[in-house]
Parts: structure tokens; C-alpha cells; sequence
């Protein structure tokens, strides 16, 4: 355990700025969707729609509220790494489908489901404004 601690230590810790937290949430989004693994030779990980879909919604929230208070540099990385997620999102979603449609067994019907996301709202979804 010891080895581990040593290990984590010597390993330097970028610095906290706002391109770093940008970028986390850009890789981790990227993970959501299934696009990197994490270890070599792993299987395909499955997407995950709905946090990927969540975690672009932060994104998209945090360059809302920061617009006007960022360097040139800082809102060319925000608004180019929405603009990739979301083309990256829907063509994972369209893979998905895909694959879908094409896989369900012989003379078994299948429910469509609703795949828009799942937004729950600080009422607990009852479309009740809270001000």
C-alpha cells in the first residue's frame, strides 16, 4: 500500500484552471460515450446516453454562465468541445439505434422506447416553476 501512496506522490497534479476543468469534463464525456478506453486490449465499452447527454448539458451550462468572463482561448476550447461532443453524441445515439433495430430476436416485438433524455428537475418532474 505503501508503493501506491509513493507512487500517486510522485506524480505531479496539473494546475486547477479553468481549461483543465473544461478538458476533464471533455474526457470524461468522450468515456461516457464509449469514444477511449482506459486499457489496452479492455472490450468496447458500452455508451452511456444518458450521462453522456448530462455531462454536455453541464458543459453547455458552464459556458452560459461564464460568456463574457473568458480569455479568447478559454471560449474556442468551450465552445469547440460542445460542438464536438454534440456531433460525436449523435452519432453515437445513430450507432445505437442501429444496432437496435437490427439485433431485436425473430418474432419477438419490441416496446419503443423513449430515448430522450431523462431531466430531473428540482420540483421532482412535476413542470412546477421554483423561484
Amino acid at each position: 500500500m505503501a508503493d501506491s501512496t509513493e507512487t500517486l506522490q510522485d506524480f505531479p497534479l496539473p494546475p486547477a484552471s479553468f481549461a483543465f476543468l473544461v478538458e476533464s469534463i471533455l474526457m470524461q464525456t468522450q468515456i461516457q460515450l464509449g469514444l477511449f478506453h482506459l486499457h489496452e486490449g479492455e472490450e468496447k465499452t458500452e455508451p452511456n446516453l444518458p450521462v453522456a447527454r448530462h455531462s454536455i448539458d453541464m458543459l453547455a451550462m458552464l459556458e452560459q454562465k461564464t460568456r463574457g468572463n473568458l480569455t479568447v482561448e478559454e471560449q474556442r476550447l468551450i465552445e469547440n468541445g460542445l460542438t464536438e461532443l454534440r456531433f460525436r453524441y449523435v452519432q453515437v445515439a445513430d450507432e445505437v439505434k442501429r444496432k437496435g433495430q437490427a439485433s431485436p430476436a425473430a418474432g419477438t416485438e419490441t416496446k419503443k422506447e423513449d430515448d430522450r433524455p431523462l431531466i430531473i428537475t428540482a420540483d421532482g418532474g412535476k413542470g412546477t416553476k421554483t423561484e
